[in-house]
Formats: C-alpha cells, sequence, structure tokens
C-alpha cells in the first residue's frame, strides 16, 4: 500500500491556523463542589419553545459575566509589567462555578494570572478563584462566593444540525455596556482542532462573528440553551469562520476540573489526522474511517509498543475508533499508567499492540 503520511503532512500544513480569541489570567485551586455539569443536562423548554433573539438574550444575560484578569510580565528591559486581559464567562451552578477559557486566566495558556475578577450582569463584582484548567481542551472552572445567580440552561449539542441559528454572546473587544450578541448559523460541526496547544474535538464551527473578548462565552440555540463555548476564530484573511466547544465535550471535562482540578488522560505521542474516505480511495487503504498516524515520538508509549507513522488506529481499550474525537474520548477514559490493546492496520494486515499510557503532559 502506497504510504501516505506525506499527504497527512501536506493536509496539516495547508490547515488554516486557528488562533485564540482573546487572552487573561487567576490562580489558585480548591476542594470539588456539586455541580450541574455532573448532572443530566436540563431538559429543553417545554414543546421545544422557540426563542426571539431578544428573548433568548434575555434569557441567558444574567448567566454571562464578564471575566477581567490581572498579571505581571517582563517586558523587553526585564521591568515587571502589569497585564489585564478580558474573556467572557458563564455561570452553570449555584455553587457559583463558570466555565470559560483556559487562555482567558493564564498567561500564554500556561502560568495562571494573578487576580481574577467577576462582574455579574447586576453590577456585582467577586474576586473568583481558578478551581481547575485544562490546557488542551482550552477549558477553565472558576468559582465565586455569591448569592442568587441564575445557571444557564444547558443544550445537548449532538442535537445540532448544519444550519441551525445560533447566537453568540460575549464581552466583544471589551465594550462598555455589557456583553454583545452576534448572529448566525452552525457552519459545520465535528471540527477537530489540532493546533498547539490545542486539541478540541467535536467543535462546532459557526459564522457568527466571535472576537477577542468573546472567549468563554456562550453559543446559544434557538431554545435559549448553551450547546457551545466559544474559543476561537481564524485570523488572517479568512472572515466568518469561528469555533466553539461543543457542550457535550465539555460537559465531563468541566465535570472533572470540578472533582480533581485536572483532567487525566492518557498519552501515546503522536500527531494523527482522520482517515476519510477520500483519503482511503486515494490511497487504497484498508478502511474509510480511523486514525493515522502521521508521527510518533521517540520513546514516547506508542513507540515503545512498536507503532509506526502510517498506520490506522481502529481500536483502543475496546473503543472503535473512526475518528480523532473517538482516539481523544478513549485516551480520556483511559489514564496514564494503564494498558490497553491497540488495533491497527499496517498495509493490509490488521494488528495489536498492547501499549503502556503515559501521563498526559497537557
Amino acid at each position: 500500500m502506497p504510504r501516505f503520511a506525506s499527504k497527512l503532512l501536506l493536509i496539516a500544513a495547508l490547515a488554516l491556523a486557528v488562533v485564540a480569541a482573546a487572552c487573561g489570567g487567576g490562580s489558585g485551586s480548591g476542594s470539588p463542589a456539586p455541580t450541574a455539569m455532573e448532572s443530566p443536562a436540563p431538559t429543553a423548554q417545554p414543546g421545544g419553545e422557540t426563542l426571539t433573539t431578544a428573548e433568548l438574550v434575555e434569557r441567558l444575560r444574567p448567566s454571562v459575566v464578564h471575566v477581567l484578569t490581572e498579571a505581571a510580565t517582563i517586558d523587553v528591559f526585564g521591568q515587571v509589567v502589569p497585564a489585564a486581559g478580558v474573556g467572557t464567562g458563564i455561570v452553570i451552578d449555584e455553587q457559583g462555578h463558570i466555565v470559560t477559557n483556559n487562555h482567558v486566566v493564564t498567561v500564554d495558556g500556561v502560568k495562571p494570572v494573578e487576580k481574577v475578577t467577576i462582574t455579574l450582569s447586576d453590577g456585582r463584582k467577586f474576586e473568583a478563584r481558578i478551581v481547575g484548567r485544562d490546557q488542551p481542551t482550552d477549558l477553565a472552572v472558576l468559582q465565586i462566593d455569591a448569592e442568587n445567580l441564575v445557571p444557564a440552561r444547558l443544550g445537548d449539542s449532538s442535537e445540532l444540525q448544519v444550519g441551525d441559528e445560533v447566537v453568540a454572546i460575549g464581552n466583544a473587544l471589551d465594550l462598555p455596556g455589557g456583553p454583545t450578541v452576534t448572529k448566525g448559523v452552525v457552519s459545520a460541526k465535528g471540527r477537530f482542532i489540532q493546533e498547539d496547544p490545542f486539541m478540541i474535538s467535536d467543535a462546532i464551527q459557526t459564522d457568527a462573528a466571535i472576537n477577542p473578548g468573546n472567549s468563554g462565552g456562550p453559543l446559544v440555540n434557538d431554545q435559549g440553551e448553551v450547546i457551545g463555548i466559544t474559543t476561537a476564530v481564524i485570523r488572517g484573511d479568512v472572515e466568518g469562520v469561528g469555533f466553539a466547544i461543543s457542550i457535550d465535550t465539555a460537559k465531563p471535562i468541566v465535570a472533572e476540573l470540578i472533582r480533581e482540578g485536572r483532567v487525566e488522560r492518557g498519552f501515546l505521542g503522536i500527531t494523527f489526522l482522520d482517515v476519510t474516505p477520500s483519503l482511503a480511495q486515494d490511497f487504497d487503504l484498508p478502511v474509510e474511517a480511523g486514525v493515522g498516524i502521521r508521527a510518533v515520538e521517540d520513546g514516547s508509549p506508542a513507540d515503545r509498543a512498536g507503532l509506526q507513522p502510517d498506520d490506522i488506529i481502529v481500536r483502543l481499550a475496546g473503543r472503535a475508533i473512526r475518528s480523532n474525537a473517538d482516539l481523544i474520548k478513549a485516551l480520556t477514559e483511559n489514564r496514564g499508567g494503564e494498558t490497553v490493546e491497540v488495533e491497527f492496520y499496517r498495509g493490509d494486515r490488521l494488528m495489536r499492540a498492547e501499549v503502556v499510557l503515559g501521563e498526559s503532559p497537557g
């Protein structure tokens, strides 16, 4: 079978760069607390009630918060310079948990900022602590000690269809007067963002305008339910393309951040790309779905198990792997130190190997 790693690398090189839409910062960790994210998602409005844009904005406004961060950075002269960032957050329960983006509450996505101030829609201000952060999915959870909070209603992003109308709410450009609202449609589903350090599966693509300051804000369906968390835009000459983490992807990540303060996931040490029917046809591959290995990191668990570039992973730990999203879910369910069986094609031959997963560096 012809090698196709070069094809995968070419596709990856041609992919548009995805960059964070806003910056910011906060610090600290705390004990877990119960959260609505650990319970089944709230049901839809009675009878599937469709709201006007004005109605759903009015319903969501109390749940959308302004996130102001403060951090100390070093300038080119080695001097400490204060820096501030702005983002958006979503109240998800009455215990004061707020979901936002990791890049909003960190410096360069890694170091937490010194201070996070939350401003509610009624004008009340609170200093927040960072409960947990997950760099690969660009998610973070904050918590404030406040009463009379209005949690957002969380939807089911699996029910979205391409073409459905959606609304993005956030503090775009930190303009005065409260959050701004943009409207568009679901342009595509199931996007995979693999742009260091992001590794976001099942992302929602939308043409609703998303600008700096929107990061961490809700993407809402016409029933007033949060079905995504806006996280990135494509910069450059491309317009009308924004992304949101699907709420179905966010729920288990957020729940684990609240319980543990971090997300543990298994690590293979590979870069990869979806096998598609067109790739399968072009290169006479044995399967039309799976995850093709582009490269294997030296000394990684995959390397020690004998996996090679061009191998196509079709099963891991008993889970069928048909896409990048499936692989990420399997690695999230299986932790570092666990031994799992991997099924993969090498040429036309179906092979199996046992891999001792490593600890995810992210």
